[in-house]
């Protein structure tokens, strides 16, 4: 089956009526979450988040459409019982949500082996909708990619940038589409670096500056660049990154892998994660504070992060712990009086035999 599923034949939809358990949790879940998301002012929410375990999706709103993420199980795949359960949400989130088959996206989640792969563009037909948070707008692509272009689970902490950027000079690394760094504009930041490797997701963080009426460039740059060699790069020339010290408020959430030819090497965020917080730390002011998040669900943080502040970024919409998050303050890391830096990643290490998780489930 391909990542993008196809609808179901419209026939399905004419079939003698019948209420699924499935159907009955969405409408409940539906009408609770509608009421709570026009109260938060948000247009693109969570509404279904693997509640059953016979029922493996996420069902996402997305202002007048629903985007449907399938975590098939083995056995389901094993005996086929997939293809009826997909076929059953796709017909009660049309019913549910009253939305035309049209208005439904299914994607389908495989679990790959680390090193097998990237997840690569979808499809180019490039369904666009602008979606409102806390009086912000965001363009997100349902159709073409696995994520739309919004991290949903991060709305809290995006918050929480917004809160403490006024007047800051604000760092956004592995910033995808620049939605935290618009969140730092919008509370003021004085200053804004945005990095991130893709072409496409610095022109789309770009439109969604200017979306919200903030002009990229100057002040409020954008760069394309590899964050770890970015990082590495900064401290041999400060004037290149502003400098170390010069950012008072920063935001580090990483793939949990990435083997990219753009980057030259194998980043693991369970290996790498202590040089890579390390290094984004020498960056920061006296009383900085850098957010770090992961959502791989395997991650333990390194020991030796004792002033490491476990931060509550879970939304209302979410019923799993999709990420964690940390609160650091200042430039001083684990490595000072202890054992050296730690070694830049490096692509030494083999794990065909472990599962790469997803970037966001």
């Amino acid at each position: 089956m391909s990542p993008i599923s196809a609808f179901p034949p419209r026939e399905i939809y004419a079939t003698k009526r019948f209420v699924s358990d499935f159907e009955n949790r969405l409408r409940k879940n539906a009408k609770q979450r509608f009421k709570w998301a026009e109260r938060e002012q948000v247009t693109a929410f969570r509404i279904y988040d693997l509640d059953m375990p016979e029922w493996p999706f996420a069902v996402d709103w997305y202002a007048g459409y629903a985007h449907v993420m399938e975590y098939p199980r083995r056995k389901q795949l094993r005996d086929g019982s997939i293809d009826e359960a997909r076929a059953e949400v796709v017909r009660a989130t049309a019913a549910a949500l009253e939305l035309p088959p049209q208005k439904i996206f299914t994607k389908t989640h495989e679990k790959r082996p680390w090193g097998r792969g990237q997840y690569e563009r979808l499809g180019t037909t490039s369904t666009l909708v602008d979606v409102h948070e806390h009086g912000l707008t965001f363009e997100c692509n349902l159709s073409d990619y696995l994520d739309t272009g919004l991290f949903l689970d991060h709305r809290v902490t995006r918050a929480r940038v917004r809160q403490e950027a006024k007047g800051k000079r604000f760092l956004n690394l592995f910033a995808y589409t620049g939605a935290f760094t618009v969140h730092a504009l919008a509370g003021g930041a004085a200053q804004t670096t945005t990095v991130d490797l893709s072409n496409t997701y610095c022109e789309w963080a770009e439109r969604n500056f200017r979306l919200n009426g903030f002009v990229p460039g100057g002040q409020h740059r954008v760069i394309r660049a590899d964050v770890l060699w970015w990082l590495e790069d900064a401290a041999v020339h400060p004037e290149q990154s502003r400098g170390a010290g010069e950012f008072e408020l920063m935001v580090l959430d990483p793939p949990s892998f990435s083997s990219s030819k753009k980057m030259g090497r194998r980043f693991e965020v369970q290996r790498d994660h202590r040089w890579l917080v390390e290094r984004a730390r020498s960056l920061l002011s006296k009383d900085g504070v850098l957010y770090f998040s992961t959502n791989f669900l395997g991650f333990e943080l390194d020991a030796r992060f004792d002033d490491a502040e476990p931060v509550s970024s879970l939304p209302g919409d979410f019923r799993r712990s999709v990420h964690r998050c940390w609160r650091f303050v200042g430039p001083v890391g684990v490595a000072d009086g202890v054992d050296g830096p730690p070694a830049r990643p490096r692509g030494d290490h083999e794990h065909a035999d472990q599962q790469h998780p997803p970037k966001r489930r």
